[in-house]
């Protein structure tokens, strides 16, 4: 079994970049690459040669080196299909159930609107990685810019349907933050107290708690578990729809 090996790169403020190799193809890619240098040095540092950009949504902190990197690789781009023109530089349209071939590994493209209408997420079921771009992140969910609750909610919930084992890389260093705000609307949950001591010390010594599990996320991130009755409750929401729960939980976190 061909699983991909995956690089961190940290950049601008608190923004994860990804590099990926998939080694019995030599194929390379990056995900969401903000700015180009950092990139560039990695691969030289590890004698790699770019082969993809893999994009998950078109913000800029996500796209800003495509056509560098593009320019100076010869790379192909890969993005959402319904979202193409605000990709810069796109060769590969993808969209909701598409399999996109990576070498001897292969992801499934899920359509993840609610932080832009045209996200999009990448699952990569042998090397257990899902890289999501802002849409879930360790302990949150990205802001609604351009989507509805409903459609947030309808998003995330089709990570709750992937193994509890698949890493979260997702594309912010805004754990420590996020669980100061989960443990405030969820405070009964003992699970996400613990998860949250964890983090803070992390965070002391400059540790990234950057990829998560789905297994975490499912036990502890409030923005997966609005159909929890226990969260529901403490929102002053029992018996609400999972998506007004989801609405007023993203509505305390904006002005938290």
């Amino acid at each position: 079994m061909s699983k991909l090996e995956i690089h961190q790169i940290p950049v601008l403020s608190d923004n994860y970049v990804y590099l990926f190799r998939e080694p019995e193809s030599g194929l390379v890619g990056v995900v969401d690459p903000a700015v180009a240098g950092p990139v560039l040095d990695k691969l030289e540092e590890l004698d790699w040669t770019l082969t993809h950009i893999i994009n998950t949504h078109h913000h800029p902190d996500h796209t800003g080196a495509n056509l560098e990197l593009k320019e100076k690789t010869g790379c192909t781009i890969v993005g959402a299909k319904n979202d193409a023109s605000r990709i810069p530089g796109i060769d590969i349209k993808v969209e909701e159930g598409d399999i996109f071939e990576f070498g001897k590994e292969n992801a499934c493209v899920f359509e993840v609107p609610g932080h832009t209408v045209g996200h999009i997420a990448y699952w990569f079921e042998k090397s257990d990685a899902l890289f999501c771009g802002d849409t879930l992140f360790a302990l949150g969910c990205g802001r609604l810019f351009e989507g509805t609750p409903g459609q947030m909610w309808h998003s995330i919930s089709k990570f709750r349907d992937l193994p509890d084992q698949t890493k979260v890389y997702c594309a912010h260093e805004y754990t420590e933050a996020n669980g100061r705000f989960a443990v405030s609307v969820n405070p009964g949950n003992d699970a996400l107290k613990k998860r949250f001591a964890e983090i803070v010390a992390m965070r002391k010594k400059k540790l990234p708690t950057v990829p998560s599990t789905l297994g975490e996320e499912k036990e502890t991130n409030p923005f997966m578990r609005a159909d929890d009755p226990g969260l529901a409750a403490e929102l002053a929401l029992s018996g609400a729809d999972p998506v007004e729960v989801f609405a007023e939980t993203r509505r305390r976190k904006d002005s938290f």
